[in-house]
């Protein structure tokens, strides 16, 4: 009886052993599974179409049409629209961006081109009120001064484009607060609001 028992415990024993020794084991390979090793970049091409960085969309270009003075392939004078880059953000409505550029006159590069103005130096713009009824553009006197007549009529034409090809709106012309309704020291008549034929009498 007393060999069984021993017998018995000597196996208890090494069965107890050997499962002491399979859950180490199993404890270390786990734990070795578990360790973190150096994260691998992944190829830009795997990776998922909403992770993309998305590009900045391109802002689209508006410009604005300006009359100035030129020839053409005869050699015959003519009004010649200009383009001036737009910006609403900065510029403000498009007739009051498009009169400030007519005012400001042709760039350098223009007039190497022959391009010119007949709205006189010191001319500027008052102010320019649009409401949804009309626009009032209001000019300071130098815009009347010199040229004599014919100069007048093309100052005149280059203002009246250059209104109408920036707004729908009727457009109506100030000198120092005062409606124009003679223009110049040859007394030039002018029917508002303005438009193509606003100067034939």
């Amino acid at each position: 009886m007393r060999k069984n028992e021993r017998m018995f415990l000597l196996v208890t024993a090494v069965i107890m052993i050997a499962v002491c020794g399979f859950l180490t084991l199993r404890m270390f390979y786990h734990n070795d599974e578990n360790v973190s090793g150096p994260l691998l970049p992944v190829p830009e091409n795997q990776l998922p179409p909403d992770e993309e960085t998305p590009k900045p969309k391109e802002k689209e270009k508006v410009y604005v049409n300006v009359y100035f003075i030129g020839q053409n392939a005869n050699k015959e004078e003519v009004y010649k629209a200009v383009n001036r880059e737009y910006d609403k953000d900065i510029d403000g409505t498009k007739i009051k961006f498009a009169i400030d550029c007519l005012i400001a006159g042709p760039r350098q590069n223009e007039k190497t081109k022959g391009v010119y103005s007949e709205i006189p130096a010191g001319t500027r713009v008052i102010s320019i009120n649009e409401t949804k009824d009309k626009v009032v553009i209001n000019l300071n006197s130098a815009f009347e001064n010199g040229g004599g007549t014919d100069s007048i009529y093309k100052r005149l034409y280059q203002l009246i484009k250059t209104a109408k090809r920036n707004t729908d709106k009727p457009v109506y012309l100030y000198i120092e607060g005062n409606k124009a309704e003679v223009i110049g020291g040859e007394g030039i008549m002018i029917n508002q609001p303005l438009n193509e034929k606003s100067l034939e009498g």
